[in-house]
């Protein structure tokens, strides 16, 4: 894999950290426990899709572009980071946000990251009702731009494209490197899935490199067949996109499990406070309450049913967000 030959432009610290998790291994008395800190990646308090930014920020410069379009919930980590890219590089950003968390309050609709992408002169144009078509919406406003003189980007939703997905393609050599270079032999990778993009790109990496390494995928949003499935058709667009041969990855490699979702997508659960709360408590790590809270929950939760076992190595990907936590102050402080 060649990923020089793609355009690339560097708004990220890497490689991220590998760290070990001493307290939370000896505490849940399961497998070792490590996490790659993509959480630390800079950007306006970083997050997994700054490395997706790096590829399609590229190609919206190659293609002449003066404004970054995207969507995203109200609370999008992909939304503040977008607009920080193009603060960055000097372009306008316009977002789109669905309220897909219903009831929500005033702290939620306009702290942590609303308040971010405002500071960083994101525009937010619309927030639209949950189970709106969000890239036709992009779509409408790209073309209103065009009448008007300007030259958008449009950018899906988790900057989950086979563009975006370049990133954890990246992402997955980084961590081979690590591995080569601490002696630390990975057994299994775990995180959390949204938008496709990072497991797609993680898949795509590490089997194409032959690592023998699988990828659990914890939804936070999707039933697991359908998870499974646009996950699938993202790893089947990137290996075409790579100009991979179409065996290198196999349906079989691309695993997702729904059952840490709750009530649905943003909505907090009992065991993502506990892993909220232990994470923090134990490590000073500071997880975030869609993605990465209800990733690890679903990681604590498979240690103590057995499926990863005593002696393994597993990582865990800090997709980042903890900005986020500010919207869930009550569910944190036990008011909600």
């Amino acid at each position: 894999m060649h990923l020089a030959a793609f355009p690339r432009i560097r708004l990220g610290h890497f490689p991220t950290p590998l760290e070990f998790m001493p307290n939370l291994t000896r505490h849940l008395d399961g497998p070792n426990l490590y996490i790659k800190r993509d959480d630390c990646t800079g950007l306006a308090s970083g997050g997994n899709k700054t490395r997706k930014l790096e590829f399609l920020a590229a190609q919206a410069l190659e293609q002449g572009a003066d404004t970054l379009i995207t969507q995203g919930a109200v609370q999008s980590n992909h939304a503040r980071q977008t607009v920080a890219a193009a603060a960055r590089l000097g372009l306008k950003c316009k977002i789109l946000l669905e309220q897909r968390v219903a009831g929500a309050n005033e702290e939620y609709e306009e702290s942590g990251n609303v308040l971010l992408d405002r500071l960083m002169g994101g525009e937010i144009v619309a927030r639209l009702p949950a189970g709106s078509n969000m890239q036709q919406a992009m779509e409408d406003l790209a073309a209103e731009l065009r009448g008007a003189g300007h030259k958008p980007y449009v950018i899906p939703g988790g900057g989950s494209n086979p563009v975006g997905a370049l990133g954890y393609v990246g992402c997955a050599q980084e961590l081979l490197n690590q591995s080569f270079e601490t002696g630390v032999r990975i057994d299994h990778v775990v995180h959390a899935t949204g938008s496709t993009g990072t497991q797609a790109g993680l898949v795509v990496g590490l089997r194409a490199s032959n690592s023998g390494i699988p990828v659990y995928g914890v939804s936070v949003r999707a039933a697991r067949q359908q998870q499974e499935e646009n996950v699938w058709k993202l790893v089947q667009a990137t290996v075409d996109y790579m100009g991979l041969p179409a065996a290198s990855v196999e349906r079989a490699d691309v695993v997702a499990n729904s059952d840490y979702v709750g009530a649905g997508y943003g909505v907090p659960t009992d065991s993502m406070l506990e892993a909220l709360r232990l994470t923090a408590g134990l490590e000073a790590i500071l997880l975030d309450p869609v993605y990465s809270g209800k990733g690890m929950a679903g990681l604590i939760d498979l240690i103590r049913s057995g499926h990863f076992k005593k002696g393994e190595n597993v990582v865990f990907i800090h997709t980042g967000g903890s900005v986020g936590l500010f919207g869930y102050r009550q569910a944190l402080s036990g008011q909600a």
